[in-house]
């Protein structure tokens, strides 16, 4: 069974404070460094697999290849990060990006593409989950909605910013250039955490083996509500990437006003990471996600009635403040189930759940397009936002008069 008080054990108690604050800081950097690298290719991804003479099956490959490898690979690295520490994790991903950098300019056809995404997304599973289990570990318990708010700013930030330094590089000086700017990056934050990165002593301590079979975790209630609401999520809004654009344009907003539609939704729920963050130490961590949820799935509903670049700046903004609600408190809680289960284990699942939400996304969006109508993506997006919101009040209502930790 599930504990509903999370024990305490010498092996769960934060780092000093020093310490902690050190370690924190050195991710922060090294992971804002790697996702802005990540973001400043996505946007240009579809433009370059053509160019290289990919088709839609092709295009949809190449996409999914990276969400697919990142699902495979991270509750295995994650579950390996409990037994033997989070470093050599990081600092080996982190160098397999820088190299995996520059194989895409080395990619002459499409095939070649799709293997450098595979083993792309394969080096993301040993980077931003474990980066964000080493946070959990040296987090003090009651402050996890906090820090891991705070530290999900530089997720959101750096995918955030990406696309608009990637269009100007592209643009000044060709796709090329691109690819070199994410080695840069990469290379940066590779090089930052080996040096600077201390060893996470605690779990390299081998009577820190993960105490709880991955099957049993996978029984427990919260991490059932978790995982569907994190894979529910990504489904959910990943009609926004790929679909609001189609709609968008038909409404005669230019390319720039596009750019400004995506990169101010990620960037607002960046701003105000740290503030729900605050929140979720405060208030029941459940009913946060639940109300981020509805925010959520009721702005993709609204989508198709807007018509001007005003309203549908509005309404991505208003998306964007719902996941700002729900992701600190969201997590929190794989924090607080970290404690329990190993908290490389727990952030590999709760990451895995969202790659299977990205592979997700496109396939049912894209077919729900060809069978309905382009707008219909988004009535169906904000339904399944609806149909995971009320599994995950089923699954966690016993837990929604709580305060705000479920832990004790």
């Amino acid at each position: 069974m599930e504990p509903t008080s999370i024990p305490v054990s010498q092996a769960t108690v934060a780092e000093q404070p020093a310490s902690a604050r050190r370690v924190f800081r050195v991710l922060f950097i090294s992971i804002f460094a790697a996702t802005l690298g990540l973001g400043i290719i996505s946007p240009l991804m579809p433009i370059y697999a053509e160019s290289l003479g990919a088709t839609g099956l092709w295009l949809g490959l190449i996409f999914s290849g990276f969400s697919l490898a990142r699902l495979v690979f991270m509750p295995i690295v994650g579950r390996l990060s409990d037994r033997v520490g989070r470093k050599v994790f990081i600092v080996l991903g982190l160098i397999l990006y820088t190299v995996i950098s520059l194989l895409y300019v080395w990619a002459s056809n499409v095939v070649q593409l799709t293997l450098v995404r595979l083993f792309h997304g394969f080096a993301s599973a040993m980077v931003i989950p474990i980066a964000m289990a080493y946070v959990g570990d040296t987090t003090p318990r009651g402050r996890e909605g906090t820090r891991l708010g705070t530290f999900n700013i530089a997720l959101f930030l750096g995918m955030g910013s990406g696309p608009f330094l990637g269009g100007v590089l592209n643009d000044a000086f060709g796709i090329n250039s691109v690819f070199y700017s994410m080695a840069t990056l990469t290379a940066f934050a590779f090089l930052t955490c080996l040096v600077f990165l201390p060893k996470s002593a605690k779990t390299a301590d081998k009577k820190r083996k993960p105490r709880t079979p991955i099957r049993e975790i996978l029984r427990s209630q919260i991490v059932k509500a978790l995982l569907l609401f994190r894979a529910i999520n990504a489904v959910a809004r990943g009609g926004i990437l790929a679909f609001l654009p189609l709609l968008a344009v038909q409404f005669g907003l230019s390319s720039t006003q596009l750019g400004v539609l995506l990169s101010a939704n990620v960037l607002l729920t960046a701003a105000l990471q740290r503030p729900f963050g605050v929140v979720a130490d405060k208030v029941n961590r459940y009913a946060l996600v639940l109300l981020g949820s509805v925010v959520t799935s009721l702005g993709l509903v609204v989508v198709p009635f807007m018509r001007s670049f005003l309203s549908f700046l509005l309404l991505s903004l208003v998306i964007g403040g719902g996941g700002a609600v729900a992701m600190p408190a969201a997590t929190a809680i794989t924090a607080e189930i970290g404690q329990w289960a190993g908290m490389g284990t727990a952030m590999g699942l709760f990451n895995m759940a969202m790659s299977l939400g990205m592979i997700l996304a496109p396939l049912i969006s894209g077919a729900v397009m060809d069978l309905l109508g382009l707008e219909a993506v988004f009535f169906v997006a904000g339904a399944i936002g609806f149909a995971g919101t009320v599994l995950f009040y089923v699954l966690v209502r016993d837990l929604l008069t709580s305060p705000a930790r479920t832990n004790g």
